[in-house]
């Protein structure tokens, strides 16, 4: 008996590559993220907080005090990014979960075609997307000018440099980052409960508020942070769907890095939107309280 637990004593154990094998398939993309983000993200931290010009250089002094001015003399373009991301992303939520609604319940078999109808516009360059809708919400252009044309608008009447057009292009371009996580987590709803809750003599909208949108929270959640994070950091749609009074921090820091060659100016703010992203994706994972939805999900 002792021979025979000594001798299967040596199988029980791991082999030493067998241990280390999670870790080695994960390798690959820690180096990945390290050379590509982590990287990068510590070179412009150390560009903060240096101090010189383009000509004679830049050397490292921890100059702190370019933080309290870059953010002193734009936080009014800092706030719009936000509020700017913020409407774009509800106006996503507002669009985004009816459709993902009615391809998981309602498009039967065909939700493969609508879903690559949701996407078929991703095969054009961002740019050029927007750049369309410059082109349908010019003053003269195939919606506004037949409108001005039998005076239904005024002559003056405009809506590209406006709020609305860059909220308008950014809910546009960002829309499918709120349907498809909302999709998935309405896919995952059994039909069942929902049969459930009706023989239980619920109605369409109890069931919905009391079965549908809970376990549907995981993907509203994944969706607000996937529009609201890259939309407020946007600055192609400002720049080209809007005007001097709709300015985002991206174009500020594009302006600066670009044109001013301000590096550390430019890195400063992208510290200064990244650091306040954070916090409000935090107030935001507090709010709708992220442990619910870890729960909801579970169950």
């Amino acid at each position: 008996m002792k021979e025979a637990k000594g001798a299967g004593a040596p199988g029980r154990r791991r082999r030493p590559v067998a241990a280390l094998a999670p870790y080695l398939m994960v390798l690959p993309g820690w180096l990945w993220l390290a050379a590509f983000f982590i990287t990068p993200v510590l070179v412009m931290l150390s560009l903060s907080l240096q101090t010189g010009d383009f000509i004679d250089g830049f050397r490292q002094t921890f100059h702190f005090r370019t933080y309290a001015d870059a953010v002193g003399t734009y936080h009014v373009q800092l706030l719009r990014s936000l509020l700017y991301g913020a409407a774009a992303t509800v106006c996503c939520l507002l669009i985004g979960y009816p459709v993902a609604y009615w391809i998981a319940f309602r498009a039967g078999r065909h939700k493969s075609v609508f879903l690559f109808l949701l996407l078929l516009p991703f095969f054009v360059s961002f740019v050029i997307r927007t750049q369309s809708w410059n082109v349908v919400l010019a003053d003269n252009g195939v919606v506004l000018g037949p409108l001005k044309h039998l005076g239904l608008l005024p002559d003056d009447f405009h809506v590209l440099a406006t709020a609305y057009a860059v909220i308008g292009g950014l809910t546009y371009n960002f829309l499918p980052f709120m349907v498809l996580p909302v999709y998935v987590a309405l896919e995952r709803v059994d039909p069942k409960l929902i049969e459930a809750a009706t023989d239980l003599y619920a109605g369409r909208l109890a069931a919905f508020v009391r079965v549908v949108l809970p376990l549907s929270l995981p993907g509203v959640f994944a969706g607000v942070l996937l529009t609201f994070v890259p939309a407020s950091a946007d600055y192609v749609n400002a720049g080209i769907l809007g005007g001097p009074s709709t300015t985002m921090i991206g174009n500020i820091i594009q302006t600066e890095y670009f044109t001013n060659l301000d590096y550390p100016g430019a890195a400063a703010l992208s510290f200064a939107l990244m650091g306040t992203l954070l916090i409000a994706v935090f107030v935001y994972a507090r709010a709708l309280g992220t442990e619910d939805v870890l729960e909801v999900t579970a169950r």
